[in-house]
């Protein structure tokens, strides 16, 4: 079985046939979802704030993804600016193949601003 990223995982999901696409992989939006929730969970984690997402500044699909696969996304800090706040989340799909298999999916960067009540923005303030 291949390595896992270093950390814990911000998710884990099962993939479901209704994630499915007319090829019979995983839609790319339902990816680009999780990993969306994936880097807000960590950015809460590192400064306790709501996030709106900003940009996806870069998103990468190095393999595909099926029904079935168990689904890790590992978020990191990549940089804190005064209201924002930029994450990597990096993608893995364990396949329950024989033997069981972990393979990089999907990488992605995106940037976060954090909000107050009134949905402007605030300074983030790490806890």
């Amino acid at each position: 079985m291949s390595e896992q990223p270093a950390g814990c995982p911000a998710i884990r999901v099962m993939m479901m046939p209704r994630d499915t696409n007319a090829t019979g992989t995983i839609f790319g939006g339902v990816l680009l979802s999780y990993i969306d929730q994936a880097g807000a969970i960590a950015a809460r984690e590192h400064a306790a704030h709501n996030y709106v997402t900003v940009a996806m500044d870069s998103v990468v699909f190095k393999e595909p993804v099926f029904v079935g696969d168990v689904l890790s996304f590992y978020a990191t800090m990549v940089r804190v600016g005064r209201t924002s706040i930029t994450m990597h989340v990096n993608v893995s799909a364990e396949r329950f193949t024989d033997p069981r298999q972990v393979v990089p999916v999907t990488e992605a960067t995106l940037t976060y601003v954090a909000v107050g009540e009134d949905r402007q923005p605030v300074p983030v303030v790490a806890k």
